[in-house]
């Protein structure tokens, strides 16, 4: 092997064992980095997890998700006129719903809002809603519980519609936190 050789092949090794070292570091910070954010991410999870449907938010604490885990699956058959008529009960009083997958929320006519407990005159009717009927105003309200054919659903986000909707409606801020729901040709399945 010439002499001349010699010193770039020096050269070479050493800059091989120089990119070893910086690799190696790089592995390190970058490892080092996964485990700090990891602990952050676990940190963070200890917080109760929020889920959203349409425009509803409820927390789930471990008690409603056993409940809705061992929930009866409830069915509502369809009805002559080709619609889901659901008769449930708001806030411990009896309401006949027409299932409205298309509807954002549970929507109240003026009457069963006051028969649920709600005074009317005293809501604000700040919302703008689109029924079937046209452009409406509408005041938002909370029930504290519904429950359509033995599935229960406590703190469901509602609105009461000020004019133009003949029967109430049972949209997805309820039927959104639902495990699941299924229109078939004879009924409409819901899991809690």
């Amino acid at each position: 092997m010439p002499a001349s050789d010699r010193p770039q092949r020096a050269a070479a090794a050493e800059i091989s064992v120089t990119s070893f070292w910086k690799f190696l570091f790089v592995v390190f910070v970058t490892g080092m980095s996964g485990l700090t954010c990891a602990e952050a991410v676990v940190t963070l999870a200890d917080r109760t997890p929020v889920y959203r449907a349409a425009s509803a938010q409820a927390e789930i604490s471990a008690a409603n998700a056993e409940a809705a885990r061992g929930g009866v699956r409830a069915s509502i058959p369809k009805s002559s006129d080709g619609h889901y008529w659901a008769n449930g009960r708001a806030n411990g009083a009896s309401v006949r719903f027409l299932v409205d997958t298309g509807a954002s929320a549970v929507s109240l006519t003026p009457d069963d809002a006051r028969r649920l407990g709600f005074d009317t005159a005293a809501l604000s009717y700040s919302n703008r809603v689109t029924t079937a009927a046209g452009q409406a105003r509408a005041a938002s309200v909370r029930l504290a519980s519904l429950t359509v054919s033995g599935a229960r659903l406590e703190n469901v986000d509602a609105l009461v519609i000020e004019k133009g909707l003949d029967t109430s409606l049972l949209g997805m801020t309820y039927l959104g936190r639902l495990a699941s729901f299924q229109a078939t040709r004879q009924a409409l399945i819901l899991q809690p």
